[in-house]
């Protein structure tokens, strides 16, 4: 039995977790508002003690912490089922005392009132085991195989234990979990990061698995861990599954409760919520996919200047010839590309017109739209047709342009009201796209191009402007079943290419 007031180390995969006994904190600084524990990552006990880094860190941190008088928990990742009496028996999650750690591969350890050998393995996980092979893993492909997989491990820990606290045992009929998943939906975001990394982690890992040591490797983990037989991919691949059967759990759920229940309100809430996440999860992935596009598109334009198109725009809203009127009068006849936050001008070559050279930018930002009427326009003093105005917000900048049809204004001036409303809901949703995510897009696209005449690299066609619908009515029909294999299986649907897209292929220089 541990004294009162005695700190406990709970040993689980990258974190230890301390607590007293008697769910005091050794200090407030430990505990947060709500009086969670507070997890102290390995690599923050590394930095305390270098030593810890070496081979068999691990097991010395251990070993260290037991002979201090601190009592060391481990938390099971695996069932362990024996009928071996010297063994100890115990189900992923259980929480072990360790007591003794000198031997690597068996610890000696009480779990309720029995005291045993269990394996140490359960403990461990594949991440532990890479870290430990510098020789066979730089940190930038740890981070691309396992991502955020950590963050999610922590946050799917308290989730789940929030969640078995709402379920009722002896009645599950009554068990109240909708809150659970309200009180966490925005935790949920993280899933975001880790499933748009997750065709980046089977690329780097089906290129480790040419060789043979690392097959070997991977094996070799998973069987210390006595795991199924499912290779490392098929394991990262659960969070994404997880994420997507959410909704449909739910649905499911909603479809069997009744309205007087009372919990049915919270249950639609949640299922609606766990749309708005998988929504928001498809909206990060076709972002990622469209800044790819358009960074190749900005290599290909001759004699770009400023910014790359990535610092401030992550997709292209809309584009075609205009006539922009100078304030002398002069029309200049333009290609514009409308991404948010900004406007590119490009002029034709004139004998390639599949080139385009750059001639400028709007900050979309600081503009107002005006409609103009057809007539005599009194700043600039000349007759219009089809024309509209972008009015700086301080008024000492304004852009006159003209399109050759009433229906091409039309498009245009929806563009531009889609633009500032897509800027908005990217702002509340926090769809961000991260900084180096963006530079290697760039770099992507540079390597790509590199070796091609000079003035013009081709580059495949941009992602088709997408439907702009209000956020809350872009969310699908969850279907009734779902393959497992599909990994956004909540994407929205494909539409039909438009006949816009077929004519600005002849006119721009995105090549397939």
């Amino acid at each position: 039995m541990v004294a009162r007031g005695e700190i406990a180390r709970f040993w689980s995969l990258e974190s230890l977790h301390m607590v007293s006994a008697d769910g005091g904190t050794e200090s407030s600084a430990l505990v947060d508002d709500n009086g969670s524990e507070e997890d102290y990552s390995y690599e923050e006990l590394c930095q305390a003690n270098p030593r810890y880094l070496q081979p068999g860190g691990e097991q010395l941190a251990i070993n260290e912490l037991i002979s201090d008088g601190s009592v060391v928990c481990a938390e099971a990742l695996w069932d362990h089922v024996t009928m071996d009496d010297q063994e100890l028996g115990f189900k992923a999650g259980d929480v072990i005392q360790v007591l003794e750690a000198s031997n690597k591969d068996w610890w000696w350890g009480r779990n309720e009132d029995k005291e045993a050998w269990f394996p140490a393995s359960f403990v461990r996980g594949y991440i532990r085991q890479c870290r430990k092979h510098t020789g066979m893993f730089t940190v930038a492909q740890l981070a691309t195989i396992f991502g955020n997989i950590e963050d999610i491990y922590k946050f799917q820990r308290k989730f789940l234990k929030d969640l078995e606290k709402q379920y009722n045992k002896e009645e599950p009929h009554l068990s109240e979990i909708g809150s659970c998943f309200l009180q966490h939906q925005e935790g949920f975001a993280i899933y975001s990061e880790y499933c748009n990394n997750h065709p980046g982690a089977c690329l780097e890992l089906a290129n480790l698995m040419k060789q043979g040591k690392y097959r070997h490797f991977f094996e070799a983990c998973r069987l210390l861990q006595q795991m199924i037989d499912i290779a490392i991919d098929g394991f990262l691949l659960t969070p994404v599954q997880k994420i997507c059967k959410y909704p449909l759990q739910l649905a499911e759920l909603l479809k069997y409760t009744t309205q007087e229940h009372s919990d049915y309100n919270n249950i639609k809430a949640a299922y609606e919520a766990m749309k708005n996440v998988a929504c928001l999860i498809n909206e990060r992935k076709r972002k990622l996919e469209s800044i790819d596009k358009i960074a190749r598109w900005q290599v290909s334009i001759v004699g770009w200047e400023g910014l790359d198109i990535l610092d401030r725009s992550s997709e292209l809203i809309h584009s075609g010839e205009l006539t922009k009127i100078t304030q002398q009068g002069k029309s200049q006849q333009r290609t514009f590309f409308l991404f948010d936050h900004q406007l590119v001008s490009c002029k034709k070559d004139l004998l390639r017109r599949d080139m385009l050279y750059y001639k400028g930018r709007v900050d979309m930002d600081t503009m107002v739209l005006v409609d103009l009427p057809d007539g005599r326009d009194r700043d600039f003093n000349l007759s219009v047709k089809n024309a509209f105005k972008l009015i700086s917000q301080d008024m000492d900048e304004v852009h006159l342009f003209c399109a050759r049809k009433h229906e091409d204004k039309v498009r245009w001036l929806q563009a531009c009201a889609d633009e500032r409303r897509r800027v908005q809901e990217d702002q509340e949703m926090g769809m961000e796209i991260s900084e180096n995510q963006k530079k290697l897009a760039m770099l992507n696209a540079q390597r790509a191009g590199h070796g091609k005449s000079k003035g013009y690299r081709g580059c495949p066609v941009p992602p088709p402007p997408q439907s702009f619908l209000p956020i809350h009515q872009r969310h699908i029909t969850v279907p009734t079943s779902l393959p497992q294999q599909q990994v956004f299986a909540l994407a929205e649907p494909k539409r039909k290419p438009s006949l816009f897209w077929h004519t600005f292929n002849k006119l721009t220089p995105f090549k397939k």
